[in-house]
């Protein structure tokens, strides 16, 4: 597959595009605002065609697909202009800014036929994947989750995610991720409860903590934020053990991670040797895209995570809990 990378963005540049180059696929153009800068990203990378503006790389007929890395705010549109080009689409998480947006933008893509997946890169991590297979086969019923991802962004940061013209704040940013896992481990909740608090006056949240109650009485609690040291993890407690894994989300191709569950009196420490989820993502992307089939995360996950976004959001909003359908 031969992808387009709309933006010179660093998430693209220093995770997403190294992870092309080490898979069976390469990357055939990058475009930006700024011409030059998407020359300088091209000639560091051998990319074969660099193009000022978003829209010509969208005329490149060598291209099968995009990756997104634009602001939130800015995914929508692309990814609808990308599929009238009839190119399959990559795009960075959060998809949208709404479940409403985001259940459109896939029936969107359907129409034109082309394939639509959220970066979610740690769902393809095999310390995800081993996760989720000793929940289900190794321990008993889950009662509760805990999923965190903060990080401490300096003060005087000028960064786009704390814009909220771009849909940013930390909820977008990184809460997708701890509400991700919530859902990977107990499902869709039936009840949600979040605080959310701007302590930079910013317009967007820069801390959040939510609550996710479920039918049967499980819980899970979800954290997101700019203002405390790197942290990023889940616990998953069940009736006869746990789990728990860190670093989880935002994990370094060069970095091993150890998984850690528990089952009565046994204790089981496993460890993965480093590798790199962004190539695991673009390859099993790809893999769907040739096969005709539906991507991990699909239509059904991308929307159920902003249901639980947009329930934290009102919650915060209106002070009380919010019911999802």
């Amino acid at each position: 597959m031969r992808f387009g990378i709309l933006s010179t963005a660093d998430i693209g540049t220093g995770s997403v595009i190294p992870g092309i180059d080490k898979s069976d696929h390469e990357v055939g153009a990058i475009a930006s605002r700024d011409g030059a800068r998407a020359q300088t990203v091209a000639d560091r990378f051998d990319i074969p065609a660099a193009y000022e503006g978003y829209e010509a790389l969208l005329d490149d007929e060598d291209l099968d697909a995009v990756y997104v890395p634009l602001p939130n705010g800015l995914h929508a549109e692309w990814i609808r202009r990308a599929a009238d080009a009839g190119l399959h689409v990559l795009c960075e998480k959060p998809l949208t800014a709404s479940a409403a947006e985001t259940a459109a933008v896939f029936d969107y893509c359907k129409e034109r036929g082309v394939t639509l997946m959220e970066g979610f890169m740690y769902r393809f991590h095999p310390v995800t994947e081993r996760a989720v297979e000793v929940v289900s086969s190794e321990l008993g019923e889950v009662r509760n989750v805990t999923s965190t991802f903060t990080f401490r962004m300096p003060d005087e940061a000028e960064d786009i995610r704390l814009d909220p013209a771009l849909d940013g704040g930390s909820i977008m940013d990184v809460g997708c991720y701890a509400v991700s896992a919530a859902r990977l481990f107990l499902g869709d909740p039936d009840r949600v409860y979040g605080v959310t608090n701007d302590r930079r006056d910013c317009g967007v949240d820069t801390e959040m903590a939510g609550i996710l109650e479920y039918a049967d009485g499980a819980t899970a609690r979800v954290q997101s934020g700019f203002e405390t040291p790197l942290t990023q993890y889940y616990r998953v407690e069940t009736t006869d053990g746990w789990l728990t894994a860190e670093p989880t989300f935002d994990i370094s191709p060069d970095t091993a991670v150890e998984l850690t569950y528990g089952v009565d009196d046994r204790q089981v420490t496993e460890r993965f040797d480093p590798t790199d989820h962004y190539t695991l993502e673009v390859e099993h992307f790809a893999d769907c895209v040739e096969r005709g089939e539906t991507p991990r995360v699909d239509r059904t996950e991308s929307v159920a995570i902003m249901e639980v976004i947009d329930a934290i959001y009102e919650s915060a909003s209106e002070g009380g809990p919010v019911a999802l359908d």
